[in-house]
């Protein structure tokens, strides 16, 4: 197992919140695991997926999955069932617990644009 990698408790919880690994029609597809410690390690090193090491396969595959599943609502199943866990158990705390979406990151042409709304000429 390689840092940043999921351990097996943490494996153990998420295994069962995943499709199948064989899909009803069409090869299996490679290991979940695998996939999503790809996808964990693109998310911690903000490296484009071409760069992603070979160990975890190959990223057109890995990023395909991950796209796939955003598309199909996979990972706020899997967020929405890990925090009920969590609540359950009385892990979480909800004034200081929450997902914040406003970091945005900007394309490297936005920056030095001229600011404030164009007039019109008359």
């Amino acid at each position: 197992m390689n840092r940043g990698d999921l351990s097996n408790e943490q494996w153990e919880k998420l295994k069962s919140l995943l499709p199948p690994t064989k899909p009803r029609t069409g090869k299996p597809n490679n290991d979940h695991r695998t996939v999503i410690n790809g996808i964990l390690w693109i998310l911690r090193t903000g490296a484009p997926w071409r760069d992603m090491p070979e160990r975890y396969g190959k990223w057109e595959s890995i990023a395909t999955r991950f796209y796939r599943w955003q598309k199909a609502g996979i990972w706020n199943q899997i967020l929405g069932h890990l925090q009920a866990i969590a609540d359950q158990k009385d892990n979480l705390d909800w004034q200081v617990h929450y997902v914040d979406g406003t970091v945005v990151r900007a394309h490297q042409h936005a920056a030095g644009g001229k600011k404030g709304v164009k007039k019109k000429r008359n």
